[in-house]
């Protein structure tokens, strides 16, 4: 028996952007798919399962459930076939955006307005990232909320995996024992836009939580650097010159470094903020990686430079947090700023991964096994 997790709040409006160079994802499934077919075609049939019940609908509400269904059954898929020891998150994102791309360019057997096809294309969006199979076992004592990101830099690297993506498919659902206490991770990915972000996906996803202290613990996850970074402050600006996945750029960069926004103003907060993760406990863990307590920062006036204490940054003007200038860096401060705002306790943090150029399937797979003794370190201190 499941208690599902409630998100009330979680509404399919953060889900996606449907503005800013919509489509620019999509087109990049011919190039994936002459590259690593097997990759990009391995859910093909839920896919033309979906065109084929798409294009016999004649009802929005049953059309919008099906759509909904069929989007959370290759999340659950994906999640099936990591764990079952096929160590690859990029089917998942490409089976997505070959979804989007159908409900975009198909009908139904009704007279679909634009509109409509937005609220379906949100809703496989939600689903197959996760958002509607949320659910801890009944019996469970600590819960775990962790979050990866969709692969990126697509346009360098068509063939990239994110190890994040990989560890959030690897752990979704999984449990163990710490000191005698049930542990449940479960886990949502998020997406590499810029948009979705400042629209408030993540406060959206966490507000409930946080709120109503719905979890024990809140991990997000990304790639990152050489090694383990557990993200210390986390700061307020963005600064990366890079696109995200839209290939939007935000223009900004380390002297100009800029403000995210939120339900359209600038997201409000101090320039820096610090983790509460315990990361004396995670850090203990041996592995294949060193597992870094990362201080850096870069301010204005400073450059970069490793920051002491929060209060050392309190009259400094964010251009890098410890995670960096990009979506990394900002989903950590997002998350820690929301906590605090709501007088949370829960630990809340980021830990970036060691980075890889592509796809190497051994190599994530000791990430996700470093990742599993790391967070079971974390639980133990519950």
């Amino acid at each position: 028996m499941h208690k599902p997790l409630l998100f009330s709040t979680l509404l399919l409006s953060c889900c996606v952007s449907l503005t800013a160079n919509a489509g620019v994802e999509e087109q990049r499934i011919g190039a994936a798919s002459t590259a690593m077919p097997q990759v990009v075609d391995r859910y093909q049939a839920f896919v033309e399962d979906l065109g084929t019940s798409y294009a016999r609908q004649n009802d929005e509400l049953k059309v919008t459930q099906m759509v909904a269904q069929l989007g959370k059954r290759v999340w659950q898929q994906a999640v099936r076939d990591v764990q079952s020891g096929h160590p690859d998150d990029r089917s998942l994102y490409w089976s997505r955006l070959k979804m989007r791309q159908l409900l975009s360019d198909a009908k139904p057997a009704f007279n679909i307005a634009d509109w409509q096809k937005q609220i379906l294309i949100k809703a496989v969006e939600k689903s197959s990232r996760g958002f509607s199979d949320i659910e801890y076992a009944d019996d469970t004592n600590i819960k775990i909320l962790l979050t990866g990101f969709d692969p990126f830099f697509l346009d360098r690297h068509i063939d990239q995996s994110n190890p994040s993506g990989l560890v959030a498919l690897a752990l979704d659902g999984y449990r163990f024992q710490a000191n005698g206490k049930n542990v449940q991770i479960e886990t949502v990915m998020i997406p590499v836009r810029f948009a979705d972000f400042d629209e408030g996906i993540i406060e959206s996803l966490l507000t409930p939580v946080y709120r109503d202290k719905q979890v024990d613990m809140v991990i997000t996850v990304s790639m990152g650097r050489d090694n383990f970074d557990i993200e210390r402050f986390p700061g307020r600006n963005r600064s990366a010159k890079a696109p995200d996945n839209r290939n939007v750029y935000i223009g900004a960069d380390k002297t100009h470094p800029k403000a995210p926004m939120l339900d359209g103003k600038t997201l409000n907060g101090p320039e820096f903020v610090e983790f509460s993760l315990p990361v004396n406990a995670i850090a203990q863990v041996s592995g294949r990686w060193p597992i870094n307590d990362n201080h850096q920062v870069t301010t204005l006036s400073r450059g970069t430079f490793t920051a002491s204490s929060l209060a050392e940054l309190q009259n400094a003007t964010s251009v890098e947090g410890s995670g960096g200038g990009y979506l990394s860096n900002e989903i950590s401060y997002r998350s820690i700023l929301l906590r605090d705002q709501l007088g949370s306790p829960i630990p809340t943090g980021h830990i970036h991964t060691p980075r890889l150029t592509s796809y190497d399937a051994e190599m994530e797979q000791a990430i996700v096994e470093q990742m599993k003794q790391m967070i079971a370190a974390a639980a133990a201190t519950l």
